[in-house]
């Protein structure tokens, strides 16, 4: 009898800590829902933990850089505001990604970004006429990161966010305006170079490389058609003839491709960049 009554509670204290994990998930995502909790930083003194369930297939990369924490659309996008779209497309890989500003204030709560991101989509979907919003993801001064654009995160998703160079790249959009002097939050930066990282590791990109890209659209800075070599963090800019990102965040995408680098294990220095064509004009 005594066996059976010590039995009891250690298979009831067993059942309890193996639904701890469940539990604790289930409070945390009531608790971001409240605005109560948000990610914590990203630690950036070590490479980020490799997550090989994240990694494109066949890419045999050696430098996948770990997933950063992503709140989904339907943190900021519900059923009134949402309308109807056609399905996502997509690319093959993603090798080089787009970082931009938002060209909107910069004193909001963070508490207040979904609507921030309600009132970048209603306008891009609104007045411009567009399926979607443009961008792949979004950053808040805080350092959270949102997914924008529909069609998974882990994907290729083509994006409208730099006109001419929309296929194979991510759009990054730091929610704020960043012209010289404004000071663009670590938190932001170190958010941006998370993903970046994560995205690029996926194609066994470097950050601090340049990569080749076709440019679709005329109204870039290059003829449609034409092969150019980009960062592969690169600010709107390198694309488009626009002032955006900003020049302070600008200033900081060599950091970024540090940072970003480092979160995918890599070396101090990058590798020789391989030959490329002449560009044209």
């Amino acid at each position: 009898m005594s066996v059976v009554r010590t039995a009891r509670p250690r298979g009831l204290l067993l059942v309890l800590l193996g639904s701890l994990p469940g539990l604790m998930a289930v409070l945390a995502l009531a608790l971001y829902a409240r605005g109560v909790a948000r990610p914590a930083r990203i630690p950036l003194d070590r490479p980020a933990a490799l997550d090989l369930r994240s990694a494109a297939p066949g890419t045999g990369s050696t430098h996948l850089a770990g997933r950063p924490l992503i709140v989904p659309r339907s943190a900021w996008l519900d059923a009134t505001t949402a309308h109807t779209q056609p399905p996502p497309r997509y690319d093959d890989k993603v090798i080089a990604v787009f970082v931009h500003h938002t060209d909107s204030p910069n004193d909001y709560a963070c508490a207040d970004t979904p609507e921030i991101i309600r009132r970048l989509y209603a306008g891009q979907t609104g007045a411009r006429q567009w399926d979607d919003i443009g961008y792949n993801f979004l950053v808040d001064r805080c350092g959270t990161i949102y997914e924008g654009r529909a069609g998974g995160v882990d994907r290729a998703v083509t994006g409208a966010h730099a006109q001419g160079f929309n296929h194979r790249t991510a759009g990054i959009a730091a929610i704020g305006t960043f012209t010289a002097g404004v000071p663009v939050p670590r938190a932001m930066t170190d958010a941006v170079a998370a993903l970046a990282a994560w995205k690029l590791g996926l194609a066994g990109v470097d950050p601090r490389e340049r990569v080749r890209l076709v440019s679709s659209n005329g109204l870039s800075r290059f003829r449609a058609g034409t092969t150019v070599t980009l960062p592969a963090v690169a600010g709107h800019n390198d694309g488009f003839m626009t002032t955006c990102p900003g020049a302070a965040l600008t200033a900081r995408l060599p950091e970024i491709r540090r940072t970003a680098a480092r979160l995918q294990g890599r070396a101090t220095a990058p590798a020789p960049p391989a030959a490329q064509p002449p560009l044209s004009p």
